[in-house]
């Protein structure tokens, strides 16, 4: 493996992030500067946090350490989720469909989390 950009997990994290994007362009304007700005920030923080935790990788407590702040925001993605759905900005469909893209990065990163030394 060469770059962070070939995990699963990256791949998978910028997708989301970049559907959530997308999918909040929709939301009103009034919540631009408070919900958008909240799940934009810890949607894009997962694949960010991804990126560092690999270049971090030879010294195994920072690439776990960077790991859980990955999976710390993508547990906060999935809160601004539930909010979404609640304002009813998003339908349910969208919502599971989002959570369990989510759910799955998520899996992915406890893999990495349990599993450092594969990605030495």
């Amino acid at each position: 493996m060469s770059s962070f950009r070939d995990l699963i997990v990256y791949k998978k994290a910028f997708s989301l992030s970049m559907e959530i994007f997308f999918l909040t362009k929709a939301f009103p304007k009034e919540e631009t500067y408070s919900l958008v700005d909240q799940i934009r920030r810890s949607s894009r923080s997962v694949f960010a946090s991804v990126a560092e935790s690999y270049k971090k990788r030879k010294y195994p407590n920072h690439f776990i350490s960077k790991l859980t702040d990955a999976d710390m925001e993508n547990g906060e993605t999935q809160a601004w989720l539930d909010a979404s759905l609640a304002c009813a900005y998003i339908t349910n469909e969208k919502y599971m469909e989002l959570n369990q893209q989510s759910e799955e990065v998520s899996r992915l990163l406890n893999y990495m989390i349990n599993n450092p030394d594969k990605f030495k």
